[in-house]
């Protein structure tokens, strides 16, 4: 990057056809790295590690998921180890079993099946066709408390809708009040989904739909399922946890120039620390005892992926 930098700005552009296959790769990737700190600072990025994962591990109370998080973290290679029974030695990066519990981490957690490994790239990683669905069965069985999750949530979510009513499940509480699904998060926070009644989803089962702007950009009826809705619930509950880390990095005396995702950049004197940071951002809130948090980072000198 730093050299594909400088001939940009040197105005170099035969040597930047010369030595990179893309030059409008190039040209996106350079796009970032024109935000810099100010003179004698440097920035510090870090992210939450596998943050999504280690919040449904958690609300699920899936043990051994938990265990990874709060030792070696490689989730990918425990994965596969739990699905095909291989110890977890055996998972190098490059086998195709690891390959197997990567695709199915990154495309299972939230009910997808052969659809969703698709367009996660599964064929373009060497998976078969014939391989999918069966691959789709030897994750849930690896995960049956983040299966009962979806469908505890699923469950909780109807009856509430239903009876007008509230439940509460895995921590979180659903309530049915002035038109509105009320679903309150563990900080305490709801997610709101407005005029929500029984109704059939594509599939022709009965399901919550609710009033939001759908996939055509417009305002129209959604329907939503368990999964679904752990979805929204898990991706709420990673952004309170980055507005906690935050709060704790505002609190410490850094200045946060912005936040992409789950990650914040901060632009600091040259001797601070990246490790103090990531153990700030680490630092979990009271409501989210036994959540197995870790950040990373590293330092530049202007914005830039690790």
């Amino acid at each position: 990057m730093e050299q594909a930098r400088q001939l940009v700005r040197g105005g170099h552009f035969d040597a930047l056809e010369l030595l990179y296959d893309s030059v409008p790769g190039v040209l996106s990737e350079l796009i970032r790295t024109a935000f810099v700190p100010k003179k004698g600072h440097k920035f510090i990025v870090a992210d939450f590690s596998a943050i999504e994962a280690r919040v449904i591990a958690w609300l699920a109370g899936e043990t051994w998921r938990n265990e990874v998080f709060a030792t070696h973290g490689k989730i990918y290679e425990a994965s596969a180890s739990q699905m095909f029974r291989v110890p977890l030695e055996e998972m190098t990066k490059g086998s195709p079993l690891r390959q197997k519990g990567k695709i199915a981490e990154l495309a299972l957690g939230y009910g997808g099946s052969v659809g969703a490994l698709k367009a996660m790239g599964a064929l373009e990683m060497g998976l078969t066709e014939e391989e999918l669905k069966p691959l789709v069965n030897v994750w849930r069985n690896a995960n049956p408390n983040i299966v009962r999750l979806w469908w505890d949530v699923d469950g909780a979510a109807k009856d509430t809708v239903k009876e007008r009513s509230k439940t509460q499940t895995h921590r979180i509480r659903f309530e049915y009040r002035s038109g509105m699904l009320l679903i309150w998060l563990p900080s305490g926070r709801q997610l709101s989904y407005v005029k929500p009644r029984m109704g059939l989803n594509s599939f022709g089962s009965e399901s919550v739909t609710y009033e939001g702007v759908g996939a055509t950009k417009k305002w129209e009826r959604i329907d939503s399922y368990g999964p679904k809705f752990v979805e929204n619930i898990v991706q709420a509950i990673s952004r309170d946890l980055l507005c906690h880390a935050m709060r704790n990095l505002d609190k410490a005396g850094y200045r946060i120039v912005m936040h992409v995702h789950d990650e914040v950049v901060l632009e600091a004197p040259k001797e601070e620390s990246v490790e103090k940071v990531c153990a700030l951002m680490s630092q979990i809130p009271t409501w989210a005892k036994g959540l197995m948090l870790r950040a990373d980072g590293f330092e530049c000198n202007f914005y830039q992926k690790d």
